[in-house]
């Protein structure tokens, strides 16, 4: 019988956190230049003027790491990754609803079948 072994990986962000752009490339495994391509495109929105001075928050880091993993595994360009982001940033707000609606309905079923 063979044995399958599943390795999941990630990386636990304080909401606070911010992170320079040599420090984004670590966390993403990527390049300082496709970096820069992704802010250059829209895909990320650093805090800071020049690239010596951008600082990346959680959710920006979150989202670069989201982007080149679309790329890589998915063989993305930017403005398909770009696309893809918008349509998954989409998706978890739909999600959010959702959950706030079905916690809103929840005493109204109670009482109901009750």
């Amino acid at each position: 019988m063979t044995q399958t072994e599943t390795r999941i990986e990630g990386i636990v962000l304080d909401e606070g956190l911010t992170v320079t752009l040599t420090e984004l490339t670590q966390l993403c495994g990527s390049s300082g230049r496709v970096v820069r391509l992704m802010v250059t495109e829209g895909l990320l929105r650093p805090k800071g003027q020049a690239p010596d001075d951008w600082r990346f928050d959680g959710f920006e880091v979150r989202r670069a790491r989201r982007a080149v993993r679309l790329q890589r595994d998915l063989d993305l360009n930017l403005a398909g990754t770009a696309l893809a982001l918008d349509l998954l940033d989409e998706l978890e707000q739909l999600r959010e609803r959702l959950r706030a609606l079905e916690h809103q309905l929840a005493p109204r079923r109670t009482r109901e079948l009750g």
